[in-house]
């Protein structure tokens, strides 16, 4: 039965990259434990190919109204087969956004029996589900990185969560154990956790490095509501996600309309940088996820071996079965207790109780495989050596991205420009709205004309305008043939407050010729870069070529 066991000691193939490697190891070594045990029927359907292959995947969650499907066009740019947007509830089903250069719609019974896809373990939620669920298909280089699931918005009461027809809680289970992201976004205006919402999110745990919250449509509030809403919004999650650390929470607007309060966009444009980062780097982190999510499932299969072998052992050889059943189901707590200290698991590795009770309801106890140390040696050794193995390729790949073919278009395509943008960032999301997150082209770009910026492109040298002032002090400092020592210049420099680490490498950047010695020039490049400091932005590792002096440039 168990012959692949034979084959453990034998010479491994080369495994040519990190996603065919999980895929083997999966196969070979993780899922005879799953199936030996039933752990597809208790926990997560088994792994399919697509699983391994399928692109970085983000979910956005949030009640009605709270801009989720205005949230996809702006990354876009562009709209979406499908797509509505109104302050009412829209959005009435879940839907996949995903590349193709065919654009369309394909309906959610098609789509799970699609073996290319990943979601045929939907079909299990039924027609009352796949009837509210489809595919959008578009031509964006933004989703040639990624795929970007839509949900409908969430309302408020019991009504409407039983008319939905099916477990909405557990589609969205299914979708956060295979996604990369998901985005909780909230309203500024609709801060209230509704019954449904609080489920919804509960329905997440488990995947709390997979989170990241939107307060979104910010601009609508000044800044003073602005602080009072944020206030309200951590305490509410507070109570929600019940985790002593502090939630990050990102602050913007994310659609293409002019901002109401324009007084807090430096901020909106900080944190949507952040965020944005955050999503771009998605597709370079793939195999890493995906290995992560291994990990996670390999050590929820052993607690799952221990706990239904333990449970077989309990049961009696003969009479009181039923009752012994029930007994075992009402007393599984202590079941847990037993495997923790016998096996030395710590509590956060076992399933949650309440759901590992209802399911067990359904089993027969006699039907559970006793325990096979065999098995979990080979799930054992491959979490050690294979796993490993699999980490250490991860950095190589990311080297490897660059030297992989390019599959190119018409010469002159858009898409195509973009694509080898792409590949040159080996890795990166580009297009759409992530075009802004480099733009080094036009002087909307982030941090265009601030701090070390500030000047670039200008005929004349920055420092020029504030030159006469350093000047004077300069000259206050009694150069010795037009130039400053070191002492000297230190004792202005360090009335700025700024710690010796920074002033060193303000000093380094200034002194242009390194002879030790600041001129009038590089004395007020050094007060400029002081004056940029501290004004809240960064240094430069090399001093950009618009504010070398003009007297020092070749």
């Amino acid at each position: 039965m168990f012959s692949w066991l034979k084959k453990e000691g034998e010479k491994t193939e080369s495994i040519e990259n990190v996603v065919e490697g999980l895929k083997r190891i999966y196969k070979t070594k993780l899922l005879p434990l799953e199936l030996h045990y039933q752990f597809h029927d208790f926990h997560s359907p088994q792994l399919e190919e697509p699983d391994f292959d399928a692109k970085p995947m983000i979910l956005l969650v949030g009640q009605y109204s709270t801009g989720k499907t205005t949230f996809i066009k702006y990354l876009l740019e562009r709209d979406f087969p499908g797509i509505r947007i109104g302050p009412e509830p829209t959005t009435d089903r879940f839907i996949a956004v995903m590349f193709d250069e065919k654009e369309g719609m394909i309906p959610g019974n098609a789509l799970v029996v699609d073996p290319k896809k990943q979601f045929r373990p939907l079909s299990k939620f039924g027609n009352a589900f796949l009837n509210r669920f489809q595919c959008s298909t578009v031509n964006s280089p933004v989703l040639r990185g990624i795929s970007i699931v839509d949900t409908p918005g969430i309302l408020s009461g019991e009504k409407q969560r039983v008319d939905r027809g099916y477990d909405f809680t557990g589609v969205l289970e299914w979708f956060a154990e295979r996604v990369d992201r998901i985005i909780l976004l909230f309203d500024a205006h609709k801060l209230d956790i509704s019954d449904e919402f609080r489920r919804s999110i509960e329905a997440l745990r488990g995947h709390d490095d997979k989170i990241r919250i939107v307060l979104n449509k910010a601009d609508m509030i000044d800044h003073q509501q602005l602080m009072r809403v944020y206030g309200a919004l951590m305490w509410s999650l507070g109570k929600v996600l019940q985790t002593p650390e502090v939630a990050r929470v990102y602050i913007g607007s994310f659609w293409d309309q002019p901002l109401r309060y324009d007084v807090n966009r430096r901020l909106f444009e900080d944190e949507e940088q952040d965020l944005f980062r955050d999503m771009q780097s998605l597709p370079r982190n793939a195999a890493l996820r995906k290995l992560n999510d291994l990990i996670k499932r390999a050590r929820l299969a052993k607690v799952h071996a221990y706990i239904v072998s333990e449970l077989r052992k309990e049961m009696p050889s003969m009479f009181g079965k039923d009752g012994k059943k029930k007994d075992l189901i009402k007393n599984l707590g202590q079941v847990y207790d037993r495997i923790q200290r016998e096996m030395q698991i710590s509590p956060g590795d076992f399933p949650d109780i309440k759901k590992m009770q209802e399911t067990l309801a359904n089993h027969d106890f006699t039907k559970f495989h006793p325990l096979k140390p065999k098995l979990l040696e080979v799930v054992d050794n491959m979490l050690a050596t294979d796993i490993a193995h699999l980490m250490d390729m991860i950095p190589q790949e990311d080297i490897n991205i660059v030297a992989e073919p390019l599959i190119k278009g018409e010469p002159g395509d858009p898409l195509t420009a973009a694509l080898e943008r792409l590949h040159v960032k080996r890795g990166f999301l580009e297009g759409g709205a992530f075009e802004g997150v480099e733009d080094q082209v036009s002087p909307f770009g982030y941090g265009r004309g601030e701090g070390v910026d500030a000047g670039h492109g200008d005929p004349e040298w920055i420092c020029s305008k504030e030159k006469p002032h350093y000047d004077q002090i300069f000259q206050g400092l009694n150069p010795c043939d037009g130039k400053v020592t070191g002492a000297a210049a230190k004792t202005e420099m360090v009335k700025s407050k700024l710690p010796n680490s920074v002033l060193g490498k303000i000093w380094k950047l200034s002194d242009i010729d390194k002879d030790g010695f600041l001129d009038d020039e590089e004395f007020a490049l050094a007060m400029h870069l002081i004056r940029v400091k501290i004004d809240g932005h960064d240094l430069p590792s090399e001093l950009p070529p618009h504010l070398i002096p003009p007297s020092k440039r070749n």
